[in-house]
């Protein structure tokens, strides 16, 4: 990999080849999360903005000189990443803000954000000869490992959480994954993960403690910019759990104003469920120091109270100007309301976060209308259906006639 130079430690400032460490800084353990490091002379001479407008690669594998992969023939079969960005005209018209984007990741292969990076962990897998690879999640990265190993015959352990959502851990089981459920939380489970690949030499696809994951996480931004024609938007609002996925926006948001192909670095606004804010209060205390918290929200995915990328994540929000914000499990079932109703974007909790982060600073009147805004959805609400119900209005149950029909919609408000 000529345009990887090596990887950096967040914590000492370490230098290492690639060849030399696999996941963390051997000075500082578990914490000692890497950064992987480019060299951006080489990536300009094989990579420009006319070179992608020829590309037909629609998938995050249209950056691979961007990416930390020697080989992307072993890539997943699978089509990850070029999601599409809404430009969702009755959402605008509603909430005035004329150019408000939704980018929809829940049309990813197994339905979530998480695909981006378990398709470079496959790949990474691969070019290291591991037929297992294991992973520990509230759900999405299990069954996004499990879908992309299973669709190039990796075989793949999952540790997840007995809490886990249902239609997750199917996801999980449909795709033969063996799946290990943990009676605790999700920090235990990924604590027990990192040890059982320590002994028994599964490659680790977990958050953080791989290096190669936030890279694939920041092939969004990448793509978000190159969509809106690299007019790079002022504000980017995303759900924030572990901190890997906004940590890896703002690396790619990095790569491309180093390359000079944006003018400016958006704002990276982090949303945090109120029962899950380790981050935000770190953010606000003007600290790295982190305090570990038991989690209490109805989105899974982002339910975590020890995040383990939360170095990049922080530094990421305070590089680009931007904050945290958090928002109760109430608005965060408004969101899925008003993003399915409006945008016909049908969210599950954790995914449509971010959104609620939005609906809640537009509330208090801290948005500019004339910024151009993203949103990110990071999971499809089919992940989480109990939400989805708790969200909407129960359905009506008549009798199979017309006369029970007829009072039903003289009496309903929304068919007056």
């Amino acid at each position: 990999m000529e345009h990887v130079q090596g990887l950096k430690c967040v914590l000492c400032g370490a230098e290492y080849d690639t060849s030399q460490v696999l996941y963390v800084c051997p000075k500082h353990g578990y914490e000692g999360i890497l950064d992987v490091v480019y060299d951006y002379n080489v990536i300009r001479k094989r990579l420009s903005k006319t070179a992608l407008a020829r590309n037909r690669n629609h998938s995050v594998w249209r950056y691979s000189d961007l990416l930390p992969i020697a080989d992307s023939s072993l890539a997943p079969p699978l089509q990850v990443g070029w999601t599409p960005l809404y430009s969702v005209q009755r959402l605008r018209a509603q909430l005035g803000l004329p150019h408000l984007y939704i980018k929809d990741d829940g049309r990813n292969p197994t339905a979530s954000f998480k695909d981006r990076a378990s398709a470079i962990g496959i790949v990474k897998a691969r070019e290291l000869g591991r037929d297992i690879i294991t992973a520990a999640s509230t759900g999405n990265a299990a069954s996004s490992l499990a879908g992309l190993a299973a669709s190039v015959g990796l075989k793949a352990y999952i540790f997840v959480p007995e809490s886990a959502p249902q239609a997750k851990v199917a996801q999980l089981l449909i795709f033969g994954a063996t799946v290990i459920m943990v009676k605790g939380t999700y920090d235990q489970a990924f604590d027990l993960c990192l040890a059982a690949s320590d002994e028994y030499g599964w490659y680790s696809r977990n958050t953080a403690y791989n290096p190669y994951l936030s890279e694939g996480k920041k092939s969004a931004a990448l793509e978000i910019c190159e969509q809106l024609g690299w007019e790079a938007p002022h504000k980017i609002f995303v759900s924030v759990g572990d901190g890997c996925i906004i940590g890896g926006l703002g690396k790619g948001l990095r790569d491309l104003y180093t390359l000079g192909w944006i003018e400016r670095m958006p704002q990276l606004i982090g949303v945090q469920a109120e029962g899950s804010a380790v981050l935000a209060k770190a953010w606000e205390s003007g600290s790295e120091k982190i305090e570990p918290a038991t989690p209490h929200t109805l989105a899974d995915s982002i339910s975590v109270g020890h995040p383990r990328d939360a170095i990049k994540a922080l530094r990421a929000v305070r590089e680009t100007k931007g904050q945290f914000i958090t928002v109760s499990d109430e608005e965060i079932l408004e969101a899925m309301r008003v993003l399915g109703r409006q945008a016909g974007v049908f969210g599950e909790p954790a995914g449509v976060t971010g959104f609620a982060g939005l609906l809640k600073m537009l509330r208090q009147g801290r948005l500019d209308p004339g910024e151009r805004i993203v949103v990110l959805v990071t999971g499809n609400g089919l992940k989480d259906v109990g939400s989805a119900m708790r969200a909407a209005h129960k359905p009506h149950v008549i009798e199979p006639t017309l006369e029970a029909l007829h009072r039903l919609v003289e009496t309903t408000d929304e068919h007056r």
